[in-house]
């Protein structure tokens, strides 16, 4: 294994546990600004994905190559397949003081887990790729999982709150 599989596997250790650390911390207290800070990562990662992408059109001596619409394709159904399984692990609870809670969910750590697990099999799978492409397929669909993810958990909030 070279340092640079070490370094990916230490990133997705360090993911699962801030995941599940701010997901522990966050149910002890009431979710605030009406559930708009759900939405942020959505906004930061459109802008560093796009920055990043900009990036990789600018490699000297390495062509940028876009990858092929079924490509595109499943890292779209892919992102929305994980998203919709994250969103479908994440649920908000309207308490006695009227503030809206993160619902306990005890295979959340597990949902996880098998997430970041699928995707760096994936990763591995799809090394053949050029680096760009496969760089460019792995935002997409990280993109689309958090979209899907926190648009929803914005709804389902929404929609907690309101009852």
């Amino acid at each position: 294994m070279n340092a640079e599989t070490l370094i990916g596997y230490g990133f997705a250790a360090i993911i699962i546990v801030l995941v599940i650390w701010l997901r522990t911390r966050g149910r002890a207290k009431p979710i605030r600004f009406k559930g708009r800070g759900m939405l942020v990562p959505v906004v930061l990662l459109l802008i560093v994905f796009g920055l990043s992408i900009s990036s990789l059109t600018h490699i000297p001596n390495h062509p940028f190559h876009v990858p092929a619409w079924w490509e595109f394709l499943c890292a779209i159904v892919l992102g929305a397949g994980l998203g919709s399984i994250m969103l479908y692990h994440t649920g908000y609870e309207k308490r006695e003081d009227g503030f809206v809670y993160s619902k306990p969910n005890k295979n959340f750590k597990y949902v996880i887990v098998a997430v970041i697990a699928f995707r760096v099999v994936l990763s591995q799978y799809f090394k053949s790729l050029d680096y760009t492409e496969f760089t460019v397929l792995t935002m997409v669909m990280a993109y689309l999982y958090i979209c899907v993810w926190r648009i929803g958990s914005f709804l389902k909030y929404r929609k907690v709150s309101a009852s």
